[in-house]
């Protein structure tokens, strides 16, 4: 079984970077968001009723648009039929927040529209969530008995368990560039915002997405690091 000074500068090797542009995502989009946040839309439209002007555009308008609390909250929530944006986004007239709601709005209309990549999405979430919490138990049993086959097999079966978190976050990210696109689209074809909206709603969506980029990175070094573990307990 490898020691654990090795397991320590291993794991180091393979999860600093993917730690450090995790924590550089989520830095960015707060940044980013807090900039373009302070600067108003030339419309000078709310969130809730940017996203109540798409929804209404597409036909959907038994989908609610509700206030909730809390930074950086806002979803769609699809068994409810609502948008519910979090307070800086729900009553604020910033570029930033016309640039959440739209996304939002855009998850809507995926599902109006049976989006292929959000029905898989959906249809995997409770696998996927089996496998990240009993992947990694199996993993750390299989690492105790590491020195007969049936600890391997354990190994073995917990990464595999652990790599649908990958696939679920693979699946996400057409999932959530769709989204932006589709936002990004109405801001940019509407008469009613100026370049400079677009601009700012565009890099605020961009370094959201980084979020979902990172979080795969991520996933993907700690299955390669379980990997190079398991090898090296089975030589």
């Amino acid at each position: 079984m490898v020691g654990y000074g090795y397991g320590y500068l291993s794991y180091l090797v393979f999860m600093l970077p993917a730690l450090l542009l995790g924590l550089f995502a989520q830095a960015r989009v707060k940044s980013t968001f807090a900039k373009y946040n302070k600067i108003g839309n030339s419309r000078q439209m709310t969130g809730a009723q940017m996203a109540r002007m798409i929804l209404d555009e597409n036909g959907l308008h038994h989908v609610a648009v509700e206030q909730i609390g809390g930074e950086l909250t806002d979803h769609y929530d699809p068994r409810a039929d609502v948008i519910r944006l979090s307070s800086a986004v729900y009553r604020s007239t910033s570029i930033g927040a016309i640039g959440v709601a739209a996304h939002e709005a855009g998850h809507a209309i995926q599902h109006a529209h049976n989006y292929v990549p959000i029905k898989v999405r959906n249809a995997i979430i409770p696998v996927c969530n089996f496998g990240s919490r009993l992947g990694p138990t199996l993993i750390f049993l299989g690492c105790l008995f590491a020195r007969n086959q049936f600890g391997l097999n354990l190994i073995l079966i917990g990464i595999a368990l652990f790599s649908l978190v990958a696939v679920f976050q693979l699946v996400t990210l057409p999932v959530e560039f769709n989204a932006s696109s589709r936002a990004l689209k109405v801001i940019r074809n509407s008469m009613q915002f100026t370049p400079q909206d677009y601009k700012g709603a565009r890099r605020v969506l961009s370094a959201a997405a980084l979020t979902y980029v990172a979080a795969l990175i991520t996933t993907i070094m700690q299955i390669l690091y379980y990997l190079t573990r398991f090898l090296r307990n089975r030589d």
